[in-house]
């Protein structure tokens, strides 16, 4: 088994990237899980070197996107304990699954058309992208 650390038999512009290493035969993958189990982390660490400004603005970007729930309108929701009949709450529940709607999503629409309906213009939430009633 070759001995030489992995670093020195690669070119220097050649990077290893997921489909090169899985294409390396299984004694050599084993070799390079045990170079890299053998290093302790500040080992690692030390070795290691700061992102360059792109590699930066990707990782930003990347933990903007990491999951939770996506935000609705401009200022985002609010959470509203509200007391309905037990008998409309199914109708409700019902005519939401009907409408491959979410529970929520049908009291927004409702509030939507009411003030519409009250005032003759759309109210501020609507206009800023929020799913517009029909």
């Amino acid at each position: 088994m070759n001995k030489t650390p992995l670093k020195s038999r690669r070119k220097a512009t050649t990077r290893l990237t997921a489909s090169s290493f899985e294409a390396l035969p299984d004694s050599e993958k084993e070799r390079i899980y045990q170079e890299i189990d053998s290093k302790t982390s500040a080992q690692l660490l030390a070795k290691s070197k700061p992102l360059t400004p792109r590699q930066r603005a990707k990782w930003n970007r990347a933990k903007k996107n990491l999951g939770g729930r996506p935000k609705l309108g401009k200022e985002g929701t609010s959470i509203v304990s509200v007391t309905v009949e037990k008998r409309l709450l199914r109708e409700v529940d019902a005519y939401a699954k009907l409408h491959g709607m979410k529970r929520s999503e049908l009291v927004s629409v409702g509030l939507v058309r009411m003030i519409r309906t009250s005032t003759g213009k759309a109210p501020v939430a609507d206009r800023s992208g929020r799913r517009a009633a029909g």
